[in-house]
């Protein structure tokens, strides 16, 4: 609009107020229809929003991705896997592991995220709006005596902008505690990682040796089960024949046949230990691999840590012992939250402020203050709070204790399981030496037709039966030195690790802690 034209009075004979007020009231009516009608539409458009489900072509190609995938980026199997070198594999590549190391990562992120939090706030606003008229207003002096001329001291066009540094000092207090429970929930996440680490590495243990077991009695078992069938055909045709009695011939097929049956039973028993340790290594569970079978020598393992030394070492490192510590941490700051909410807040401010209205004298300037508030309410609200706050540190208390007794009681039971192990498998390596020495003897005999071909086969098979049984006690034994490690909460890796090392670096690291630690099998 013109200057002159700004200038040029408006003259209005009579002002009708009362008119004035029934067409605002008219035209603020239309609005609020017209509001009210367009927010409907947008709600009802809204409500009709769906989504589609996932097409088959698509489900077949995630599914081939996720193949692809679950694999990728692996070392290739080139040699037989050694206890270590399935440890290795799994550490680097078990996706358990994988998702407790995104889960600390992410616990760690979200440290950074809420020290952002402490930062001050610097906002920058603009505003821009306009109208179809000037916005000439009537004012009425003290006296009650209206205007004649409408005037205004806003342009029709108008735009705004600003740039506001503000701290809040309550805020702040609040924030720094709640960035504290955030690095506390982080290291309870690196706690969980570690209690995932050492319970993958017990099943390693337990699957790499039941494995082996497996080897070895499917190995021994194909040798001789080509002669067991032929024993059995043999003896069929020598009671036929009438060279033996038939009760002789079933006696001899029920031992041949039930000592067969107990193999069976083993190989079931075992049969899918190599499937589980495939996964834990994080290998297509149809893809073949073999076992480096070590030799079973009970004085190549025994315990480096003295027995008094195990349940000060496990309530020290326990993971869950850990957690409940921090979470104590966490409630103790959730109780400073508290008192500082009950604070009044103070808001400083400044910042930056312009307005193209030209009807201002000074359209740029600088402001600055302070605000305060407080909330009332939360004085009345404090004492409940506090009290659910101290419940639940008494809560976390007692569970710390619990855990405690859970703890000595878990390290006496592995501690008194591993030694009962040890002489459970000195007498199944007793029992091996024995029936082996009785095989020696059989063949010998066999060779010079003082001993029976029968005879001889049943004592192979027994021998084959007392070589898993000592098998089986000596996976357990090694089993129950991997329990006792787990349940002292030691990282089952030295200091010096890193999982972007290549496998066989992965593999000599974990084979020099555990070598220190006792166990020089494997």
């Amino acid at each position: 609009m013109k200057s002159e034209e700004l200038s040029r009075p408006i003259t209005q004979p009579k002002v009708d107020f009362k008119g004035s007020k029934n067409h605002k009231k008219g035209k603020r009516q239309m609005l609020r229809n017209t509001f009210f009608a367009t927010t409907m539409g947008v709600v009802l458009s809204g409500c009709t929003v769906a989504t589609q489900p996932l097409s088959e072509s698509e489900l077949a190609l995630t599914a081939d991705t996720r193949l692809a995938e679950v694999t990728a980026n692996q070392e290739p199997i080139n040699r037989s896997i050694s206890l270590y070198e399935a440890m290795a594999r799994a550490v680097k590549y078990n996706l358990d592991h994988k998702v407790e190391l995104f889960t600390a990562r992410l616990a760690e992120q979200k440290v950074n995220l809420a020290r952002s939090d402490l930062l001050p706030d610097l906002v920058a606003n603009g505003h821009y709006s306009n109208r179809n008229n000037d916005p000439f207003s009537f004012s009425r002096s003290i006296t009650g005596v209206p205007s004649v001329n409408p005037s205004t001291s806003r342009e029709q066009e108008n735009s705004t902008g600003d740039l506001t540094f503000s701290w809040h000092i309550l805020d702040f207090g609040v924030s720094y505690a709640r960035a504290k429970q955030a690095s506390d929930n982080a290291l309870i996440a690196e706690e969980n990682k570690r209690k995932v680490m050492n319970r993958i590495m017990e099943e390693v243990r337990t699957a790499y040796w039941r494995a082996v077991t497996a080897d070895r009695l499917l190995n021994g078992f194909h040798k001789l089960e080509h002669r067991v069938n032929n024993a059995l055909s043999n003896s069929d045709q020598l009671k036929k024949q009438g060279l033996t009695s038939p009760i002789s011939a079933l006696t001899y097929q029920r031992e041949l046949v039930d000592i067969k049956r107990q193999i069976q039973r083993l190989q079931r028993e075992l049969k899918t230990s190599k499937i589980e340790l495939a996964a834990l290594m994080n290998l297509n569970p149809g893809e073949k691999y073999s076992l480096v079978i070590p030799s079973r020598k009970l004085k190549s393992i025994s315990l480096a840590i003295p027995g008094e030394e195990m349940t000060r070492l496990a309530l020290q490192n326990r993971p869950e012992i850990r957690e409940l510590a921090y979470s104590g941490r966490i409630n103790e700051r959730e109780a400073e939250i508290a008192l500082l909410e009950l604070l009044p807040g103070i808001q400083l401010y400044a910042g930056l402020n312009g307005d193209s209205n030209s009807f201002l004298l000074n359209n740029d300037w600088v402001g600055w203050g302070a605000r305060a508030s407080w909330n009332a309410m939360k004085v009345f609200a404090y004492p409940v709070k506090k009290r659910v706050i101290e419940t639940e540190g008494d809560l976390i208390e007692q569970r710390s204790l619990a855990m405690t007794m859970a703890v000595m009681t878990q390290v006496e039971v592995a501690r008194a399981n591993y030694h009962y192990l040890r002489k459970s498998a000195a007498t199944a390596s007793q029992y091996y030496n024995i029936q082996h020495q009785i095989v020696h003897k059989t063949r010998a005999s066999a060779r010079v037709d003082e001993t029976s071909e029968q005879t001889l086969i049943r004592e192979e098979m027994n021998a084959l039966i007392a070589s898993a049984q000592y098998d089986i006690a000596y996976a357990e034994l090694q089993n129950a030195f991997a329990r006792i490690y787990s349940t002292i909460g030691v990282d089952p890796y030295g200091d010096n690790f890193d999982t972007n090392d290549n496998i066989s670096d992965i593999s000599a690291a974990l084979k020099q802690t555990w070598n220190e630690r006792g166990d020089l099998g494997g």
